[in-house]
């Protein structure tokens, strides 16, 4: 009865097989890149909220970097055409014109995208990460007086990711998604994370998996993980479950031990988020996601619809976005700078408490006390 099904699925994976193993097999071929004496900053307005909390990155931008810009040493580049509007109608995630322009960039500073419920459409970001190859997804949170000081390194582009939609379904009878762990992925993404604990002085990693149930994808992570981690002898590596590790952060007895947290993608998308939600939710962190070539900075919440549906998207607090700026500017080797729009995003946090609602300030009026910070 379902032989013919089973058949269609069975050559449908092959092939997603056989572009996996091409992929794991290419890793690591990409060519060195020369040194350029311009750095291009794509700005990435997005969708919903997106454009909107983009535009005050922009404005801080173009005032710290007022210098570097009439110089010819950065460019700001704004980039059109990534709304769900545009790419519902091509049928793209990242429909080719706007992927071109993307990639004459050297770093994106990217607002949130929509992604469609059901269907087949991709994500933008998981389209953008494999198409840049940003492997590292880094994510700070900070709660000082909590004591608590983390880094999470998420892999970026395998797992459930990047594959989540292209699935086998038999209907009216079930459906099947996969999940992608290679050596070379993993051995980058861990290599990263320990490199980060050795050069900022950190002394523990917290590597994190489902083992004991995902045996093969999980199970070499854990065991490559562990590898890499024996290079590193003054750093101690211990494995949690992703269930107990979601629990252990919000234990005040205990969270405040970790340092840096290893990840694959989809545990690491669902833990950075409650960490978030500590800090003072996920309006207030930024996320970097970095390659060997591009690297993109981005807030972590999605392009909030219900806010626009509700005639709000003004009162978006871009919080997020900003400190993903921060986050650039530090990997373009202005760290002077990035101090400077950090404080300044404290200073207006304080003066324009945005909150989402009518009752706080407007996007807009944060702002002008950013800028008004800068100055």
């Amino acid at each position: 009865m379902y032989q013919q099904l089973i058949d269609q699925a069975v050559a449908h994976y092959r092939t997603l097989l056989e572009s996996q193993i091409k992929r794991a097999e290419n890793m690591n071929s990409a060519a060195d890149e020369k040194k350029k004496e311009k750095t291009v900053i794509g700005l990435v307005g997005g969708d919903g909220i997106g454009p909107i909390i983009t535009c005050q990155a922009q404005r801080a931008l173009e005032a710290l970097l007022k210098d570097e810009i009439a110089q010819g040493k950065i460019e700001l580049k704004t980039i059109e055409g990534l709304t769900i509007e545009n790419r519902m109608a091509c049928g793209k995630a990242v429909p080719d014109d706007v992927l071109a322009q993307i990639k004459s960039c050297d770093v994106l500073l990217k607002g949130p995208t929509t992604t469609p419920s059901g269907g087949t459409m991709e994500s933008a970001n998981v389209t953008l990460r494999r198409e840049l190859d940003l492997f590292a997804n880094v994510r700070p949170v900070a709660v000082p007086e909590e004591n608590i000081d983390w880094t999470f390194f998420r892999e970026n582009t395998e797992g459930e990711y990047t594959l989540g939609s292209k699935g086998i379904e038999i209907p009216d009878l079930l459906t099947m998604d996969f999940k992608v762990t290679t050596i070379a992925g993993t051995k980058r993404i861990a290599r990263a994370a320990f490199d980060f604990a050795k050069n900022n002085g950190k002394t523990h990693v917290a590597i994190v998996t489902k083992s004991n149930i995902m045996k093969k994808t999980d199970g070499m992570f854990s065991k490559i993980c562990h590898e890499i981690a024996a290079e590193y002898p003054g750093i101690q590596a211990d494995e949690y479950y992703i269930d107990i590790m979601t629990a252990n952060l919000i234990n005040p007895a205990i969270r405040s031990n970790f340092q840096v947290f290893l990840l694959p993608n989809l545990y690491g998308d669902i833990l950075t988020d409650e960490a978030a939600q500590l800090q003072g939710g996920v309006g207030t962190a930024g996320s970097a996601n970095t390659g060997s070539r591009y690297a993109m900075f981005e807030a972590i919440h999605g392009s909030a619809p219900r806010m626009i549906a509700e005639g709000l998207g003004d009162y978006a607090n871009p919080e997020s976005i900003l400190r993903a700026a921060v986050m650039l500017l530090q990997h373009i080797a202005l760290p002077e700078k990035a101090e400077k729009l950090s404080a300044a995003i404290e200073a207006a946090a304080k003066a324009c408490p945005v909150t989402g609602t009518k009752e706080g300030h407007t996007c807009q009026e944060f702002g002008d006390a950013l800028l008004a910070a800068l100055k």
